[in-house]
């Protein structure tokens, strides 16, 4: 079976070797357009802040300097090449500059998915399959660091799969691959789990002879692959920072990305999952062992936390796409002319598409919606001279870049599972008392909370507080006195 997929992939990859161009070139005109959906979450902020740091001190942090409640404590940035790339974009060109990076980085993910395909399925249907990937990453392209590492991923992957799908041993030529990776984003770990993954798949391809020299190749890269996870800044602690994150627990429930996969309305997710079902069940698709398990971990993946949606949107297509084209005829790959692509051409093409990104561009006005939204509460908190602010959650990038220390921000891997949920059980005033204490502990002078949290109704009727500012996202308390020792036993 092996030297069927490889003979199809190598008679087929000229034949639409174009085909990428079209679809990234779409990609990034489509993201470029609707770029302000790029700039939702408001941890881009301190992203970018923090690559600010990194580029003008030449140095890599090593403790906290953005919280009050935390500074000073360990803390390493595991995404930190692609932190200073986004400070770079937006000191040469603002926001506009960061949603170009951003377009660029999906577009060249999708544009290298669809070379891939192409080498084994019908323009037709990559197209479609190259629709549903995007349908289902859309919610996730976001100017964040793992945007910049998709590319990486498909790459990694499709190496991955491509070698292992002959039964023979990865190439040293990837681990260049890895050691981006680890330097982009902290999914690298999962880079390195798919080598065992892959690793399996090729030693069931492989001939009864060769399998003991291919268990030792796949052995021999997976050890290499894990030292060039750690040429980075920060070597070892890369790799170590992962069990931060794992180790949040509940914690990890108060994060809109990391929650379970929620079906109780019709997603894109439910529709994908349904119809490869259906499609299953109707052609009898055939995949071996490895690669069924493969199948079903990135299933587990994408329904257990909803941030590995686009996980596996990107890799089940390049693992069924070689095995499927092989099984049924319709899926296989007609030859057709070559559409000849010179370098004069692809210059033309990317001349093109400059152009038109500097003409949008000028006519664009890039803004975070969370920037608009929430400049005039944070400017009435400086006029006010507030230091010691008890934020919202999701209120801490901005309140970064704008340089103003935290009480708690999107890097919870900082602050730990239980300071993560005593900050949440105490905006919603689950125990008043310990909301109280909080405010003490830390000597709060000033709440930016959202309208709807229940601890803004209690702090407008609280001895000693004083609404100063307020619209339609956000609420700004000062302390006017510190009364709660006389109002403490009253309440509890």
């Amino acid at each position: 079976m092996s030297v069927a997929y490889t003979e199809r992939a190598e008679t087929r990859s000229t034949a639409v070797a174009p085909a990428w161009l079209f679809v990234g070139a779409g990609i990034y005109l489509l993201l470029l357009i609707r770029g302000d959906g790029l700039l939702r979450d408001a941890d881009t902020f301190w992203q970018i802040k923090v690559g600010q740091w990194i580029a003008a001190h030449h140095a890599v942090p090593f403790t906290d300097i953005y919280s009050f409640t935390r500074a000073g404590e360990p803390w390493i940035s595991t995404s930190w090449l692609a932190q200073v790339l986004f400070a770079q974009a937006f000191d040469l060109g603002g926001w506009a500059g960061v949603v170009v990076l951003t377009a660029v980085a999906a577009a060249a993910a999708l544009a290298l998915l669809a070379h891939v395909l192409c080498r084994f399925l019908p323009p037709l249907q990559v197209g479609v399959v190259v629709c549903a990937v995007f349908a289902l990453a859309s919610p996730h392209l976001l100017a964040r660091p793992h945007v910049l590492a998709m590319p990486v991923m498909i790459a990694w992957a499709s190496g991955l799969v491509s070698v292992s799908g002959r039964g023979g041993a990865p190439s040293p030529w990837l681990l260049p691959l890895m050691i981006a990776w680890a330097n982009l984003h902290g999914g690298f770990v999962f880079g390195l789990a798919l080598i065992g993954a892959f690793a399996l798949d090729a030693v069931w391809n492989a001939e009864a002879a060769r399998r003991k020299r291919v268990v030792f190749g796949w052995a021999l890269f997976g050890f290499a692959a894990l030292g060039a996870s750690c040429v980075t800044p920060y070597g070892w602690g890369t790799l170590l920072a992962a069990r931060n994150i794992l180790g949040l627990g509940e914690a990890l429930s108060l994060i809109i990305e990391w929650r379970p996969v929620d079906f109780s309305h019709v997603s894109a997710l439910e529709v994908c999952l349904l119809g490869l079902l259906g499609l299953a069940l109707f052609r009898g698709v055939r995949l071996t062992p490895p690669r069924i398990l493969l199948v079903l971990g990135l299933t587990q993946m994408a329904l257990a936390h909803s941030r590995s949606i686009e996980v596996f949107a990107f890799l089940l297509p390049l693992v069924v796409a070689e095995p499927l084209s092989v099984q049924f005829s319709a899926l296989r790959r007609t030859e057709s002319r070559a559409i000849s692509l010179s370098a004069a051409r692809l210059a033309v093409v990317v001349f093109l598409l400059c152009g038109f990104t500097a003409a949008f561009a000028a006519s664009r006005s890039y803004v975070p919606a969370s920037g608009k939204s929430l400049t005039g509460a944070v400017q009435a908190m400086k006029d006010h001279g507030a230091r010691r602010v008890l934020n919202e959650y999701f209120f801490g990038g901005l309140l970064i870049a704008a340089d103003v220390p935290v009480f708690i921000d999107g890097r919870t891997e900082l602050y730990g599972e239980q300071f993560v949920l005593a900050h949440a059980d105490a905006l919603q005033l689950r125990n008043v008392g310990k909301f109280l204490t909080l405010l003490d502990t830390y000597r709060i002078d000033a709440t930016l909370l959202d309208p709807s949290s229940p601890a803004v109704h209690l702090l407008d009727r609280l001895d000693g507080w004083r609404r100063v500012y307020s619209d339609g996202d956000a609420v700004l308390h000062m302390r006017t006195a510190n009364l709660a020792s006389q109002i403490r036993p009253s309440l509890d």
